[in-house]
């Protein structure tokens, strides 16, 4: 724990579990920087990050009344930006799977397809969320957001090299997991 960012006390917390503004207010503050270094090493851009930080402190100024236990704030706030980071990645996903339906195809996929496309998205969201920062951030960026490859290596202060070893490592780690959590969807061709 950084001393110079101390978690809010249980004191604290319970006033603004009661309903007491000021504590509210104050355990949101003493909260942020916690938060933002969470999400910063989960998400896969600081946008994200940012994106992530700013929701969960949203759901901690709205639910904060729900927290069980008032120590428990540090591990429920990592599991809010978890799920969020975890819910960016599969809005990526699911928009990068998004294809133009050719005009003789049927317009509905059965419901049996969709669910089976949103355990597929479920999963290979989990197992790109597992991989280390810097092979997560590569990846998303280069095989979801179809960034180039040079705009992908300057991004992240990286030679093209760099890139292009981090992006292989990365892939061959999320295959490695897609094979041991399961068979793809048939049909699907992706690692």
């Amino acid at each position: 724990m950084n001393p110079r960012y101390p978690w809010p006390d249980e004191q604290l917390i319970k006033a603004a579990q009661d309903g007491d503004v000021t504590s509210l207010t104050t355990v949101v503050t003493e909260s942020q920087p916690h938060v933002r270094k969470f999400a910063l090493s989960l998400c896969a851009s600081p946008q994200d990050a940012e994106d992530a930080a700013q929701e969960a402190l949203i759901i901690l100024y709205r639910k904060i009344g729900t927290l069980r236990a008032t120590g428990a704030l540090a591990s429920w706030m990592f599991r809010i930006v978890r799920n969020e980071c975890l819910r960016q990645v599969r809005l990526l996903v699911s928009r990068s799977e998004e294809v133009p339906a050719a005009p003789e195809a049927p317009a509905e996929p059965s419901a049996e397809d969709a669910v089976l496309r949103g355990l597929e998205a479920e999963r290979v969201a989990a197992a790109v969320s597992a991989l280390p920062r810097d092979q997560r951030q590569v990846l998303i960026m280069r095989d979801i957001q179809g960034l180039p490859g040079r705009t992908v290596a300057r991004s992240l202060g990286l030679s093209s090299t760099a890139m292009k070893s981090r992006l292989h490592r990365a892939r061959a780690t999320l295959r490695r997991s897609l094979e041991v959590t399961g068979p793809p969807v048939e049909g699907d061709t992706r690692p």
